[in-house]
């Protein structure tokens, strides 16, 4: 007894291994057929991968710009309350942030590495005989260069005395430099804006980030030192903090929540009369967005595999048909229905595997099309090896779904019709 049950494996794993043998025989015997008959899993497995493949490179790309924009950022905002004693203040006095209500943040905020002020403005800007309407100005901090990347690639940044004395001194853009007619090298050139003289002192470079955020677009701004601006115009003030990891993201939000509710004197249940946004919860809102896409898109183009599994179904029947003769001599011979069952379902899973396996170098094919295709943004596309499992898997699932039924009616066949069918 318990040698028969040592054995009982090891002799499914023979009829396996047979079965497959006769399977891939009557493949090889009618390639035609065969082909024809997982015509519909090949292209049901190709049209899944390569929408797989597309969406996982899309997915990688907009990651990608998220971790080079800083997916430790958290930025805040002015924002009037829906309720509370802010809900009808006014924006400028009360709403706007005030520069000195982050004095000492660094102190009561640990998990915040640096921040930096920003003025968001605009003014007409004259240079000469050139005249620029409503151009945008921008008031930074010292750390800002640091924080969002962009650096000064000609000239000099601000100085401390700059900030200090609130010095009216700029750095501008190429596409500024351009628009109002400077200069090749603008350094030490003055233009007119807040009806006020400002020399340039550099040239700062366009953003590294992805151009979901506006990296490597060129725009015409101009930015002045912090102090400067709030002196002479009424910016509209947000903030950008970086905590020391995106790790620590959520805590540095809370932190600075905490901060500014005290110096802005929000008495306790009140509302915020400002918001935040972390850039991590966006990461992670992204994220769950791309799988469900993924999910949908993946659903609706395997419904060929269903197709597919039809045709399948439909060679296997015309196979137990074909070969009643043999399934009669083997029953007649003592074959037990188990191993008949068994020998025409793993054809059918052999079947479907194999063009599975076609379908996926098909699919390789389409994905390295895709990649070609010119401003598509599809160039980092792949096949990601769960894709290439959930096909394997899948296809051997349609294998067995759509070739039951032919390999129960052969295990169910009469040995003495089958022998006397002609």
């Amino acid at each position: 007894m318990i040698q028969h049950v040592l054995l009982a494996p090891l002799r499914m794993l023979r009829l396996t291994y047979v079965s497959v043998q006769m399977s891939l025989g009557q493949i090889w015997a009618n390639k035609l057929r065969s082909l024809l008959a997982t015509l519909g899993i090949v292209i049901g497995i190709a049209s899944v991968v390569a929408v797989i493949a597309a969406l996982a490179g899309l997915k990688t790309k907009v990651l990608a710009e998220f971790e080079t924009f800083g997916a430790n950022k958290v930025f805040v905002f002015p924002d009037r309350p829906d309720s509370g004693p802010d809900r009808n203040a006014p924006f400028y006095g009360r709403i706007n942030l005030e520069p000195q209500q982050f004095n000492g943040l660094l102190e009561q905020a640990p998990s915040v590495a640096d921040f930096c002020r920003l003025g968001e403005g605009s003014s007409n800007v004259d240079y000469l005989d050139t005249h620029l309407e409503n151009v945008s100005i921008y008031g930074i901090d010292f750390s800002w260069h640091g924080i969002h990347n962009r650096w000064v690639e000609k000239g000099r940044t601000f100085s401390v005395v700059d900030q200090l004395n609130a010095r009216p001194v700029c750095l501008i853009t190429t596409k500024t430099r351009d628009d109002l007619k400077l200069p090749e090298d603008p350094i030490g050139e003055s233009i007119i804006m807040y009806s006020q003289k400002f020399r340039i002192v550099g040239i700062v470079e366009a953003s590294p980030a992805g151009a979901a955020f506006g990296g490597g677009v060129v725009r015409q701004e101009i930015y002045v030192p912090f102090p400067t601006q709030i002196r002479r115009d009424t910016p509209w003030v947000y903030a950008v903090a970086v905590a020391h990891s995106p790790e620590v993201a959520e805590e540095a939000s809370a932190e600075i929540q905490v901060f500014l509710r005290n110096t802005r004197g929000i008495a306790p249940g009140d509302p915020d009369n400002f918001r935040m946004e972390v850039l991590s919860q966006a990461i992670e809102q992204f994220q769950s967005l791309a799988a469900g896409v993924t999910a949908v898109a993946g659903g609706i183009v395997s419904i060929s595999l269903l197709v597919g599994g039809v045709g399948i179904m439909n060679i296997m029947l015309v196979s137990v048909s074909e070969r009643t003769r043999e399934i009669g001599l083997r029953k007649a011979v003592g074959a037990k229905p188990t191993a008949l069952l068994m020998q025409f379902l793993i054809e059918s899973v052999t079947l479907c595997t194999v063009g599975g396996m076609i379908g996926l170098g098909v699919g390789q094919l389409m994905v390295e099309g895709i990649q070609g295709i010119p401003n598509a943004n599809l160039d980092q596309a792949y096949i990601p090896l769960w894709a290439v499992l959930l096909a394997l898997a899948f296809s051997g699932g349609v294998g067995v779904t759509f070739g039951f039924f032919p390999a129960l009616k052969a295990a169910r066949m009469d040995p003495i019709e089958a022998l006397r069918h002609e």
